[in-house]
């Protein structure tokens, strides 16, 4: 009697030390460290998606054509009074030289002058940098504004027309250029400087 209760006790406590040892063991990996179990994800179950981070917005455009051409110029955007007038130089940069041309296809001085005041200023002005100058009401350098007139005798009296745009640059259509912002500074216009026009 006492044998078979000693072994029953025996017994017993063996089945429980397995039982506790099986709840709180964990798998282990061949390196010893403690391999947990993912539970698998449900069907139900949509995957997780991670958002891409935000990238930098791209620049903005230029809105106002005047901060492209202030620098050019040597001034403040505040300065360059209008956009229109900057937006016509703008498109009209580059068009090549035609004598006696009026369109984008090519231009001369007068036709170039002509095309600007009509859609910039709604006015219209004689064909030719001498009819021009000749209808114009003549100024001095120093009181050239924005939009003014310059004249030069480069192959006679008035015969090279541009438009004045801001500190001693104008726009005209050069011979060997096409269109293009040129100085009053420079040795050949200086010199070549007639007069100051306004309409």
């Amino acid at each position: 009697m006492k044998g078979w209760s000693f072994g029953w006790k025996f017994c017993s406590l063996t089945l429980l030390m397995l039982v506790m040892a099986s709840c709180g063991s964990q798998r282990k990996t061949a390196g010893g460290t403690p391999h947990y179990r993912i539970p698998a994800r449900s069907a139900g179950t949509p995957p997780k998606t991670t958002t891409p981070p935000k990238s930098n917005p791209s620049p903005s455009p230029i809105r106002d054509v005047r901060t492209k051409y202030a620098p050019k110029l040597g001034v403040q955007a505040s300065e360059l009074k209008s956009v229109k007038l900057y937006s016509f130089v703008d498109s009209w940069q580059g068009i090549p030289y035609r004598y006696g041309g009026t369109n984008r296809s090519g231009v001369d001085c007068s036709g170039f002058v002509g095309a600007l005041y009509r859609e910039v200023y709604q006015k219209n002005v004689p064909r030719t940098s001498r009819e021009i100058g000749r209808q114009s009401k003549k100024i001095g350098k120093s009181q050239l504004r924005e939009g003014d007139l310059v004249f030069f005798d480069i192959s006679g009296k008035d015969s090279h027309v541009g438009v004045y745009l801001a500190n001693n640059h104008f726009v005209h259509a050069s011979t060997s250029k096409g269109v293009v912002i040129s100085s009053l500074t420079n040795p050949y216009y200086q010199k070549a400087f007639s007069a100051g026009g306004r309409i």
